[in-house]
C-alpha cells in the first residue's frame, strides 16, 4: 500500500455530520415547542352566550294601537300637540281627552293612536241597558240626568298648552247633520285683507290688517273650544266652534277675552288685534271644515 494514502477511516466524518444535523434539529425543536400554541378566541361565543342569557323585554304596546288606520283615529306624530291635533280634525280637544280616556293632555306619546271623531253609540249596549232587571221595576222621570262633575281649576301653565287637568266634558259634539252649512257668516275684523288663502303656500286663512287692540269678533254663533297660546305659530289664539261640521281659529291676538267653554254670538268681541308669534300686527283667520281649512273669503259676505 503506498505510504502516501491516508488511512483516516470515513466514520468518524461520517458521525460527525450526523451529529451536527441531530443537534440542529434538537435546537429546531426546542425553538419550536418554545411557540406558544394558538388559542381558540371564544370572546364572541362568550358574548353569546351572554347576551342570550339576558331576558329581553318586549315592545310596550302603545294605547289604541289596534287602531290605527282606521277611520276616525289619528297616530300622534313628532311634535304633534292635543290643542294641534284637535284643530286639523275639527274637535274639542277636551272631546278628544275624554274619548280616550287621557288624563293629562301635555302627556301623548308618538305612535299613540287616538280617537278623533264623535263615537258612535253601540245599539247593543244601549238595548241591554233598557231592559230592567226581572221584578225590579222603577220609576223615573223619561230625561233623568246624572248631575254633572265638577270642573277642575286650570293650572298655571294653562296660557302655554292645554290644561294638563281635563275638566268635564260638555255633551259629544254632535255629528254633521243636514243644514249645518247654513252658517250666518260675518267678517272678524274690519281691515283689508293683507293675504289670501293660498293651500299650495299652505296659508290656511286669512291675513287681516288693523292696529294693537282692534276688536276681534265672533263669525258666528258658536262655543269657545279653545282659548291659549299652545299652539306654535298661532300666538294667543281663540277657536271657536259653530254645529258639527265648522269651526273658526283667531290668532296672534294681544289679549283673549274669552273662555273655552264660553258661548259667544255672532259679532261678540272675543279678542283684541295684536302680533303674537307674528311679525306685524294682523289677524290670522281660518275657517275649517271637518278640521280641513276652507277659503274664508267664499264664506263670508260681501264687503
Amino acid at each position: 500500500m503506498p505510504s502516501n494514502v491516508s488511512m483516516t477511516p470515513a466514520f468518524p466524518r461520517l458521525g460527525l455530520l450526523l451529529l451536527n444535523l441531530g443537534v440542529a434539529a434538537w435546537l429546531g425543536g426546542c425553538a419550536a415547542s418554545s411557540q406558544r400554541a394558538p388559542v381558540e378566541d371564544r370572546t364572541s361565543g362568550s358574548r353569546t352566550a351572554t347576551t342570550a342569557s339576558v331576558a329581553v323585554e318586549p315592545a310596550r304596546v302603545l294605547p289604541g294601537a289596534e287602531n290605527a288606520g282606521k277611520p276616525g283615529y289619528y297616530t300622534v306624530k313628532a311634535g304633534d300637540t292635543l290643542a294641534r291635533i284637535a284643530l286639523d280634525n275639527g274637535q274639542p280637544w277636551r272631546d278628544i281627552a275624554r274619548w280616550n280616556n287621557i288624563d293629562n293632555p301635555n302627556l301623548i306619546e308618538v305612535g299613540q293612536v287616538l280617537r278623533v271623531a264623535v263615537p258612535t253609540p253601540d245599539p247593543g249596549a244601549a238595548s241591554a241597558r233598557a231592559v230592567p232587571a226581572p221584578g225590579r221595576v222603577e220609576a223615573r222621570p223619561l230625561e233623568a240626568r246624572a248631575p254633572a262633575a265638577a270642573a277642575s281649576a286650570p293650572s298655571a301653565a294653562a296660557s302655554a298648552a292645554p290644561p294638563a287637568t281635563v275638566a268635564a266634558a260638555p255633551a259629544v259634539t254632535a255629528p254633521v247633520r243636514e243644514g249645518d252649512d247654513d252658517v250666518n257668516w260675518l267678517w272678524p275684523a274690519s281691515g283689508a285683507v293683507l293675504s289670501g288663502f293660498d293651500e299650495a303656500r299652505n296659508a290656511k286663512g286669512l291675513a287681516i290688517a288693523g292696529k294693537a287692540g282692534d276688536p276681534v269678533l265672533a263669525a258666528a254663533d258658536g262655543r269657545v273650544v279653545y282659548a291659549g297660546s299652545g299652539l306654535r305659530g298661532y300666538g294667543n289664539l281663540v277657536i271657536v266652534k259653530h254645529n258639527g261640521t265648522y269651526l273658526t281659529a283667531y290668532a296672534h291676538n294681544q289679549a283673549l277675552l274669552v273662555k273655552e267653554d264660553q258661548v259667544v254670538r255672532r259679532g261678540q268681541k272675543i279678542a283684541e288685534m295684536g302680533s303674537s308669534d307674528a311679525e306685524r300686527v294682523q289677524l290670522h283667520f281660518e275657517i275649517r271644515r271637518l278640521g280641513k281649512p276652507v277659503d274664508p273669503a267664499k264664506l263670508l259676505p260681501p264687503r
